[in-house]
């Protein structure tokens, strides 16, 4: 996971995150490996349709502590400036 997320812009869970893919304004995105694939394959399948990197982090709470929340996220997105 990139370090610099805290810092930069970036959308936290599915919802923000698939309005933010649509709109063309993700760089890349961050998928918990154990977060349930009925909420993230879609997800994952519109990255690779839209061309936008997909990484792969351990666990949900990993997402979320680096994203610089207290909570479990799914998915994270990292916005164009």
């Amino acid at each position: 996971m990139d370090s610099h997320l805290k810092s930069g812009h970036i959308h936290v869970g599915l919802k923000q995150s698939k309005k933010a893919l649509q709109e063309g304004n993700v760089l890349k995105a961050y998928v918990a490996e154990d977060a349930d694939p009925h909420v993230t394959d879609a997800f994952v399948a519109q990255c690779a349709a839209l061309g936008v990197e997909v990484s792969y982090v351990e666990s949900m709470l990993r997402l979320g502590r680096d994203a610089g929340i207290e909570r479990g996220a799914a998915v994270v997105v990292e916005l164009k400036s």
